[in-house]
């Protein structure tokens, strides 16, 4: 498998405190890995710094061979990485369609200049974004709902939303913020579904979540963290008989 993502050594210091250390490992092409630790881990700052929100310390990220460390944060989707939040970013007043159509924009070539005098460069770009934005709202069953108000919807179907416009310009990579969280189980079984879709289809995963038996099903390495440190690295076969982890962290929930 080759290595789409590949971490080495990241560190973050907060003055005196260390909440990420010396955390190394890869996401490989068709993959999906976790991240998951208790609260505090390190979770949330490790995936920061690897999608360029934060500056790390020490260490590096690669993707595709090429040093992702230090790029901007828009480039981000034009090197064909997407990621999602753990408090939803959309837009409310704007529809389903809308919204998902916001996230296809590094699709476009549209400049200032087209937009302005509706040049026929824009139009064929509404049209590239709105079929783009049918087939992510058509993957997550929101066919119904593509012209209501996305403040409208229910706290499930805006993480369905989120999804979609995480989805619609095709990344290669899509990091995933504990994205079943708040989810009942059946809201949690389709996202579960959407992601195992996508996995078919080629894309790779990177995500936090505290549902460990979502995790378990969806999961092929697991990365565990403890006080901003990865204690274990495996198959959720190996992580469910890894003693060390059982009792930090899996506990009863794993059977």
């Amino acid at each position: 498998m080759s290595k789409l993502l590949e971490v080495r050594g990241l560190t973050k210091r907060f003055g005196g405190v260390t909440a990420v250390s010396d955390i190394s490992y890869d996401v490989g092409a068709g993959e999906i890995v976790a991240v998951i630790g208790p609260n505090g881990a390190g979770k949330t700052t490790l995936f920061n710094m690897i999608s360029c929100f934060l500056s790390p310390t020490n260490g590096e990220v690669y993707f595709k061979g090429n040093k992702l460390t230090g790029q901007k944060i828009p480039q981000l989707a034009h090197l064909g990485i997407s990621r999602t939040f753990q408090n939803l970013q959309i837009f409310h007043n704007l529809t389903v369609l809308e919204n998902v159509m916001m996230g296809a924009h590094v699709k476009l070539k549209t400049n200032v200049v087209n937009a302005a005098f509706r040049l026929p460069r824009i139009l064929k770009d509404e049209r590239i974004a709105y079929d783009l934005a049918l087939d992510a709202i058509h993957l997550v069953g929101l066919e119904e709902l593509m012209f209501e108000q996305a403040g409208q919807l229910s706290y499930g179907l805006q993480k369905q939303l989120e999804f979609a416009r995480a989805i619609v310009y095709k990344p290669d990579l899509i990091m995933l913020d504990e994205p079943m969280a708040g989810l009942n189980d059946y809201e949690t079984n389709r996202m579960a579904d959407y992601i195992k879709k996508l996995k078919s289809e080629g894309s790779s995963f990177l995500f936090v979540e505290h549902k460990m038996a979502t995790v378990m099903e969806l999961a092929d390495r697991i990365i565990v963290l403890d006080f901003g440190k990865k204690i274990a690295e495996g198959t959720p076969d190996e992580i469910q008989q890894n003693a060390k982890v059982i009792a930090a962290y899996l506990g009863e929930e794993v059977v």
